[in-house]
């Protein structure tokens, strides 16, 4: 006869870290925080000699509904779209297209410089541009004898 010990609780503890492994990877979803946005913006980023440069898609977001902020080497891109009470009584039959807020988080390298972070919008686009900090040159420390 083999002896079975009892956890009923171990299979709650197990669901509950895989369904916390399955949402680390969805935009639009801070675990810790328990945030949810109704949408994530498609996010390209593109390291270059001197910057980051970091396009995301906001068709249809008015640039004063967008709010990026920089906190402990993280950069968060957060926003709202509305909808526009006009068109639904136009007679849609189908809408796809997501209104609500967004946002999305992204940890800086440690070679950004957090102060002269920039950004526009233009045609749907938001552009933000993180330059690196200046690299430290090596001196000559002279000893005296």
């Amino acid at each position: 006869m083999s002896h079975y010990r009892r956890r009923p609780w171990s299979l709650m503890n197990q669901l509950q870290n895989e369904l916390n492994t399955i949402f680390d990877g969805v935009p639009g979803y801070e675990a810790e925080n328990g945030e949810v946005s109704d949408w994530a913006p498609a996010v390209d980023i593109r390291e270059e000699a001197e910057r980051f440069v970091l396009h995301a898609d906001v068709p249809g977001v008015d640039p004063k509904d967008i709010e990026i902020t920089m906190e402990n080497g993280t950069l968060t891109i957060s926003g709202q779209r509305h909808d526009s009470k006009e068109e639904q009584k136009e007679g849609y039959r189908r809408v796809e297209r997501v209104s609500g807020q967004f946002f999305r988080r992204f940890v800086l390298p440690d070679s950004a410089d957090a102060e002269s972070i920039s950004a526009q919008s233009k045609n749907g686009v938001l552009e933000v541009v993180i330059p690196k900090q200046a690299k430290v040159q090596p001196r000559r420390i002279e000893v005296k004898g």
